[in-house]
């Protein structure tokens, strides 16, 4: 399989997760965008039920196996990142040479940064999606990798498949009420819509609407 074709397949991946994620909040959020500049911006009010929707799950109980399962995740990724980045050079020869891919040393980089930053963002539950979206990408990649070298070994693709299938979970359902994105993010819905409720009334005026003030000229003044 060539480079290309294993790029567009990761792409395709990518894709179809990020699809799934839209569809796993049960709704597509419509986005009105205002026809004129000093229209007000009407985004968070229309995003802000899906948000919370995806963050906010109901049930305690979910919330906390979602923590659990963030805290497990996250927690045993660690320190795969810390051995990429320990030693990238001996990671790209030994792995992603295997893969034929371009600039290996970039991609050992890529690959450490994105499982040790991930999974801080997975464990605090901060930009959830982006850290299990980053963890997907590296363990979908390293899926590949023991597949094209060990075929379908079940030995080798357990460790593999567990840490893919949580992260996707966690990408899928949010992170819960337990996380910073939980409390943060619909905050901050909540203060722009606030802001946009709080227009001044002559924003909604277009600069051709603008009429003449008549002012009134006494002739018989002196100069």
């Amino acid at each position: 399989m060539s480079t290309y074709t294993l790029l567009e397949l990761f792409g395709g991946f990518m894709a179809a997760c990020v699809a799934l994620w839209f569809i796993s909040m049960n709704r597509f959020v419509a986005i009105d965008i205002p026809a004129s500049r000093s229209a007000p911006l009407a985004w968070p009010a229309a995003v802000a039920p899906a948000v919370r929707a995806y963050l906010q799950r109901p049930g305690l109980l979910a919330s906390v196996g979602l923590l659990l399962l963030r805290l497990s995740i996250g927690g045993l990724m660690i320190h795969h990142g810390q051995e990429k980045l320990a030693d990238p050079q001996q990671f790209a020869n030994t792995y992603v040479a295997s893969l034929h891919l371009p600039f290996p040393l970039f991609f050992a980089y890529a690959a450490g940064f994105s499982e040790l930053i991930g999974s801080w963002l997975v464990i605090l539950g901060l930009l959830t999606p982006v850290g299990a979206l980053a963890l997907s990408g590296t363990m979908t990649v390293a899926a590949y990798q023991h597949i094209s070298t060990a075929g379908f070994n079940i030995y080798v693709l357990e460790l593999v498949v567990l840490y893919l299938g949580g992260s996707l979970a966690l990408l899928f359902n949010g992170p819960g009420r337990f996380s910073f994105d939980a409390g943060i993010v619909p905050a901050v819905l909540d203060d722009l819509s606030a802001t946009n409720d709080l227009e001044p009334a002559f924003s909604s005026l277009d600069a051709g609407e603008l009429r003449a003030i008549p002012v009134t000229v006494n002739s018989n003044a002196r100069g």
